[in-house]
């Protein structure tokens, strides 16, 4: 009798375990995200795909110094007293969402912004890319008494220069891929706004921007932005006729310059540090689309750096 039962449970036991090796074959991998397409959530001035785990704290920090013209009387910009800098906070509220808060120097903006991941690129391709939204809205902090800049008239502009006056916008889609284990590209297209400008430029401008980073060691990177502010004829509000001599104040009609930016990263697992050189002086995506005076040209390039560190709870 007892032979009989360890027969019956050794034929149960046998049975079980074909029938779970044949559930296990049956049962398709879990095709997950790639792994490291960027080593942090900006690029240079341009935001990426990355977006930390929930609940984590990253501290940002940019710092863009003078142009370089001026060679080493002030030590090729660094020195120099023209400059911008950014400091920025963003939190990671749930899974492939943040929010967060900068502030910076030029026109001491402070921006409120929100990113979104909402594909991630899969590692057997079944999502081929990243698709990525981006929004920020922006509060000019700028004194009214320099509202001259703008070659506005003065009691005018003082008066109209309220908290809407002050406000910017920039939204993006960004899409991209991590096209093998060194190289990432994304592109993207933006449009941005703002409710002041110098009357001899436009309230809207839509944009596009490519971006890229290739590994050279395992924490050394290649990156490069390229931002191009687009001039299209029907949506712009400028008079191609109007010249300073008919019209008081006019020094336009303008259209700002691309932006190109190229450096060097180096990352750990909670920091990226990015040296790299760029022609403009912005640090908000919107100011760069809308106001970058400075054409590609080597006299006008400025060395900057950002830095941003990672924080979980």
């Amino acid at each position: 009798m007892k032979n009989k039962i360890l027969s019956i449970l050794l034929g149960l036991l046998v049975c079980t375990n074909l029938f779970a090796q044949e559930e296990t074959a049956g049962v398709k991998e879990k095709d997950k995200p790639v792994r490291f397409a960027w080593e942090s959530g900006m690029l240079i001035d341009q935001q990426t795909s990355q977006i930390s785990t929930a609940k984590t704290l990253e501290m940002v920090i940019q710092h863009k110094f003078g142009s370089i013209d001026n060679g080493s009387s002030d030590l090729w910009g660094i020195y120099a007293p023209a400059g911008n800098i950014r400091l920025g906070l963003n939190y990671v509220v749930a899974n492939n969402v943040q929010i967060g808060w900068g502030i910076s120097r030029r026109n001491m903006y402070n921006d409120f912004n929100a990113k979104w991941t909402i594909l991630e690129q899969t590692r057997k391709n079944k999502v081929p890319v990243f698709v990525t939204v981006y929004a920020n809205a922006a509060i000019d902090g700028m004194d009214r008494d320099d509202l001259e800049l703008y070659n506005y008239d003065m009691p005018y502009a003082r008066s109209r220069f309220n908290l809407k006056s002050r406000m910017s916008y920039f939204a993006e889609l960004i899409i991209g891929r991590k096209v093998t284990n060194a190289l990432s590209v994304q592109g993207a297209v933006s449009f941005s706004h703002a409710n002041f400008v110098p009357q001899w430029q436009d309230h809207d401008r839509v944009g596009l921007h490519f971006n890229g980073r290739l590994k050279v060691s395992p924490q050394g990177a290649i990156i490069f932005n390229f931002d191009a502010p687009l001039q299209i004829d029907d949506l712009s509000e400028q008079n191609p006729g109007w010249t300073s001599e008919n019209t008081p104040g006019w020094d336009g009609p303008y259209h700002p310059e691309p932006n190109l930016s190229f450096g060097y990263e180096v990352s750990t697992s909670t920091h990226a540090f990015q040296i790299y050189m760029g022609n403009s002086q912005a640090m908000l995506l919107q100011d760069m689309m809308i106001n970058n005076y400075n054409g590609i040209d080597f006299d006008n390039f400025a060395i900057g750096f950002t830095i941003t560190r990672l924080w979980s709870f």
